[in-house]
């Protein structure tokens, strides 16, 4: 049985980061797909900081932190508008809201986090 580490999330993290910068760089690819990766990346995110906290966990503070960016672009102060208007963190950050991407983090909180069960409910078995 090979128990999940932290550096199986890092890399899991990082893997995710390449898929969703590739994403935005082949064309063709819907942005949507992007977004969800997004969410992915999060939840890894999540696993790897709250590490000892369940699934469930993970996959609702990766989904409130995604809505929470997401709805954070509806704010226009100059602070946010000077931090988007960087390329890296707007990558981070968004630059505008769309009720669709909620849908995206959605499904890529959700595939993250069956995926993650999955895996580790064949591991321990």
């Amino acid at each position: 049985m090979i128990k999940l580490t932290r550096v199986h999330y890092m890399v899991l993290m990082c893997a995710t980061i390449v898929l969703g910068l590739l994403s935005r760089k082949i064309t063709g690819i819907p942005l949507s797909v992007g977004d969800g990766l997004y969410a992915v990346m999060v939840y890894w995110l999540c696993r790897f900081i709250f590490f000892q906290r369940s699934h469930s966990f993970c996959f609702v503070s990766s989904l409130l932190f995604c809505f929470a960016i997401e709805f954070l672009q509806l704010v226009q102060h100059p602070l946010l508008i000077s931090v988007r208007s960087h390329p890296l963190l707007r990558l981070l950050f968004g630059q505008g809201f769309l009720w669709s991407d909620l849908i995206a983090y959605i499904a890529g909180s959700a595939i993250a986090f069956l995926l993650d069960r999955t895996f580790h409910r064949s591991k321990t078995r």
